[in-house]
């Protein structure tokens, strides 16, 4: 029986992402094969981090149990999770919508084949990550309307490429397309100042909802 290494479940709002604003239940897993400067969720990536095993089964009897139609699977990097496509055609299967957070390196070819298929929200990550090396540009095309970009933007040569790889690869016609400042690096201002410079259209500014609303460290929300 496939088992999920969990470190939270809990049900809170999408604080980004085509979904942002609605209620969802967030399943995190732990581990992920990126290490981000200004990752928020370290604790959930490292060696000695407690998880449960969890059973598929179990995890789609507790998004029932909560009456919420929107799941997350996120992490740490879920799509690292072995059989993940199998807990995504359960859940898809019982009814839930599915969103999967994923850091734009792991392959989105098999995932874009399930039926139901899930949405996807991938990151690109930008020179003030460190990790750019890994992004993966031919997941893009298996990206459609219900999936979206994430550019999470630290400084202004970050807004640069995020333009480069938006032109380069038409992304804006292909799926949303966010701008997150990293929390405390970046005015979201000077992110609008930029829009408006270089006519983005299509593209928009994100802020983390669960960051304003409650502290910005805060777990299970």
């Amino acid at each position: 029986m496939p088992c999920f290494k969990l470190v939270e479940k809990f049900v809170s709002i999408n604080g980004e992402g085509p979904r942002a604003g609605e209620l969802a239940v967030f399943l995190r897993f732990c581990g992920c094969n990126l290490n981000c400067g200004y990752c928020d969720t370290h604790w959930a990536n490292t060696a000695d981090v407690k998880y449960e095993l969890v059973a598929a089964e179990e995890l789609v009897a507790y998004v029932k149990s909560t009456g919420i139609k929107n799941v997350t699977l996120t992490g740490g990097e879920p799509l690292l999770q072995a059989d993940i496509a199998h807990l995504i055609e359960l859940l898809g299967a019982a009814g839930a919508e599915v969103e999967i957070e994923t850091n734009g390196s792991v392959s989105l070819k098999y995932i874009a084949s399930l039926s139901p298929r899930p949405a996807v929200t991938a990151d690109y990550k930008l020179p003030s990550s460190g990790m750019e090396k890994y992004m993966l540009t031919e997941n893009f095309p298996y990206l459609t309307l219900q999936d979206a970009v994430k550019f999470v933007v630290g400084d202004k040569r970050d807004l640069l490429r995020a333009e480069e790889i938006i032109n380069s690869y038409g992304l804006t016609d292909r799926c949303h397309v966010y701008f997150s400042p990293v929390f405390g690096k970046i005015e979201p201002a000077e992110i609008v100042e930029f829009m408006k410079e270089r006519k983005l259209n299509s593209v928009r500014l994100q802020l983390q909802l669960h960051k304003i609303i409650w502290e910005p460290d805060m777990r299970g929300v």
